[in-house]
């Protein structure tokens, strides 16, 4: 997962809008976004790779998705893998909390991690070991701090709510039309995170699309005041082209 654009009770009827873009190499396997057979219970997207996930929900209304921090520092692939956070913040008996994360985050590359109910929603931050509670308002979260001003994190956020501002009804089409921008900032505006040049213009645009490298899903869910969860998930070729479209509904308790 590269970007996630959350508004947390900004719309009357919306109190809480997800979207978000996964990014990962094309030759990487995946599963669409489905009910888990052997945990029923988990809708999400799975890394056939490493057997985990990046953005998904539960039936009782929990909320996990990943994404990774570019520091410029090494990755070791000996690390454990960061979709197996997410697998295990969306069990009934998950042991996730600000207290394991601080304790067991080093085990695992740089990460942020946004879990918990959907009206509870935090960012766990792997390098800074910090916690943050998402309060009411317009966030972003990409592969720096929460709400960091990089150029597609700002465009993004003010996009959502631009139409949270002028939308009586929220269409599922206008929130991947957020997600599908494909325009890259100018290299003066952009972050610094240790990797060459050509890949911090690649990386960006809110949406990616490369030789190797690109979105390879978009994810939204959409909560109305009664609980009422819509999540529909679009996957894309190596062109950036649709190439299929899940949409799940689902009722969970306001809490």
């Amino acid at each position: 997962m590269c970007i996630l654009f959350l508004a947390i009770d900004q719309h009357p009827d919306y109190p809480v809008i997800i979207c978000a873009n996964r990014d990962e190499f094309y030759a990487r396997p995946t599963q669409e976004a489905e009910y888990w057979r052997e945990q029923p219970d988990i809708l999400a997207g799975k890394d056939l790779q490493a057997g985990g996930s990046w953005f998904g929900i539960n039936s009782s209304g929990c909320f996990a998705a990943i994404t990774n921090i570019r520091t410029g520092i090494q990755q070791f692939e000996t690390k454990r893998s960061r979709g197996e956070l997410v697998t295990m913040a969306l069990q009934a008996d998950s042991p996730i909390d600000v207290h394991w994360l601080k304790e067991n985050s080093d085990e695992y590359n740089p990460f942020n991690l946004t879990y918990g109910h959907l009206n509870q929603l935090r960012c766990y931050n792997s390098i800074q070991k910090r916690q943050t509670h998402l309060t009411d308002g317009f966030h972003s979260i990409s592969n720096g701090a929460l709400d960091d001003i990089w150029p597609k994190m700002a465009k993004g956020a003010r996009s959502l709510e631009r139409l949270v501002a002028v939308n009586k009804m929220i269409d599922g089409d206008e929130l991947f039309n957020i997600l599908k921008d494909k325009t890259q900032a100018a290299d003066v505006e952009l972050p610094h995170t240790g990797i060459p040049l050509e890949w911090e213009r690649k990386l960006s645009s809110i949406f990616i699309n490369s030789s190797e490298y690109g979105t390879r899903s978009s994810s939204i869910i959409i909560q109305n005041k009664l609980g009422a969860v819509k999540f529909i998930e679009r996957c894309y070729d190596d062109q950036g082209n649709k190439r299929g479209q899940r949409d799940f509904q689902l009722k969970v308790s306001r809490q």
